[in-house]
């Protein structure tokens, strides 16, 4: 076997990798190939299509969250991996070689996974309200371990308005000291740090060449130490290239005013209430699962959504069938934007009734991805001051809202989701092994059997 380290550059496309000195030097001596298109092209599908082999009509992540029926709730960012139903990497390459190994630092479902060393970020969310930083790993003892030799994982740097290289240099540190400590077999590296900036500037805005550099320092201390130290073969690859929107479709209120979604108030505040209403969308990015409990008014639902602005296309089950989209856990129609356009899950009709939660970080409880939680309120004058002084009303006893989110989309410059446009904002893997990538373009299916040449070939 070979010592291999994939290295997940979230967002990273040919026309980013030009921008990025010590990676393109890495390219010149090695291979790069483009990989196909997975719809939707969010984190947690592309993930699993990757480790798995297989697409969403398989694995069944189809999206980063998905109404699930029988409780009718939407969740978001669930960790079990016992959501993900194929076999991932890991369990194919130790059923053939029992001596194979593999660690995870937080790539989607690792948690109670069968992977050796596993750390990902858990936040503990105590019953006052506050959220504090923290880690599930294992083994177990792995977290105190991690938290001994490594300041506190950098909750805050790596979603919200404050993300920033700092939590994406945490996971290169940590990555380091876990094949320091176990050597293992197999390495997934996941590095976030370009996608922040790609959503809240767009992939055009001069600063994405401050982003793209700090995020080519941190990939080269990784290349030295994993090069020159553990000699191990090397894959960076990406999920999806991000592209520049400037149209948020509220769908969600589309089907509220065509009576379609219900709401129920609870405190003066408006709540999705999913198993009540006869459709609503899981809003994704540029793609959107819009469930559709009352199979009557199934051609109403897909009449709105066809008319809606912003809206490209609406697959229903047989066009999910061509895409490899059709599951259970799919929508019985699927939204997906045009280029420049992408979706909100919002569905209020008057600001002063949105949810608590609205304002607030807080991707569990959201029905629907929210990328301007990466947006401090300009409506603020003093937004860290806000977070400063609601933080300590928390430590003198006092429940307290951290209400620094705003509530308008246009502020979202880039989104991904659908099949891009140009091919040079797409994904791609790298390879430090030609040989054993010698094609020009995979599709992403064939991104699991990639990993395992590097290993056994």
């Amino acid at each position: 076997m070979h010592k291999t380290v994939v290295i997940n550059a979230v967002g990273l496309t040919p026309k980013l990798l030009a921008r990025m000195p010590c990676l393109r030097r890495f390219a010149a001596a090695g291979r790069v190939a483009a990989i196909g298109h997975v719809l939707p092209a969010v984190t947690c599908t592309v993930q699993a299509t990757y480790l798995t082999g297989t697409l969403p009509r398989e694995h069944g992540i189809v999206g980063n969250g998905w109404y699930f029926r029988d409780t009718c709730e939407v969740r978001f960012w669930q960790q079990s991996d016992k959501l993900v139903q194929r076999p991932r990497v890991w369990d194919i390459a130790r059923k053939h070689d029992p001596s194979f190994t593999c660690a995870n630092l937080f790539w989607w479902y690792a948690m109670y996974s069968t992977c050796d060393v596993t750390i990902t970020p858990r936040p503990m969310y105590p019953a006052d309200g506050r959220k504090i930083p923290d880690l599930w790993t294992h083994p177990a003892w792995v977290r105190s371990w991690q938290q001994h030799i490594l300041p506190q994982f950098p909750l805050f740097r790596f979603w919200g308005p404050g993300t920033s290289i700092e939590s994406t240099r945490w996971i290169a540190d940590a990555a380091v000291e876990v094949d320091a400590r176990f050597n293992p077999t197999l390495t997934l590296i996941y590095l976030p740090h370009l996608d922040y900036g790609l959503q809240k500037f767009g992939p055009d805005d001069p600063r994405i060449d401050g982003e793209a550099n700090e995020l080519d320092n941190v990939i080269c201390g990784l290349l030295d130490h994993f090069q020159k130290t553990a000699h191990a073969r090397l894959i960076i690859l990406s999920e999806y290239g991000v592209t520049p929107v400037s149209r948020p479709v509220h769908l969600n209120r589309v089907l509220r005013q065509h009576k379609l979604l219900t709401v129920r108030t609870e405190l003066q505040r408006e709540l999705l209430d999913a198993g009540a209403s006869a459709a609503f969308a899981v809003a994704d990015h540029q793609v959107a699962h819009v469930y559709v409990n009352d199979h009557s008014r199934l051609p109403e639902v897909r009449q709105v959504l066809c008319g809606t602005p912003g809206v490209a296309d609406v697959l229903d089950r047989d066009a999910q069938r061509a895409v490899g989209l059709d599951h259970p856990r799919s929508g019985e129609l699927i939204a997906v934007a045009e280029p420049d356009a992408w979706f909100t899950y919002y569905y209020w009709l008057d600001d002063d009734r949105a949810p608590d939660f609205a304002r607030t970080v807080d991707i569990h409880r959201k029905p629907g991805y929210d990328p301007v939680e990466l947006f401090f309120d300009p409506g603020l004058p003093a937004p860290k001051l806000k977070i400063a002084w609601t933080l300590l009303k928390r430590r003198l006893g006092f429940r307290s809202l951290l209400e620094v989110i705003p509530l308008d989309a246009t502020l979202v410059r880039g989104s991904h989701g659908r099949a891009p446009v140009d091919p040079g904002v797409g994904p791609l893997l790298i390879s430090s092994e030609p040989s054993l990538v010698p094609v020009d373009s995979l599709p992403a299916t064939d991104v699991r059997d990639v990993i395992l040449r590097h290993v056994f070939d």
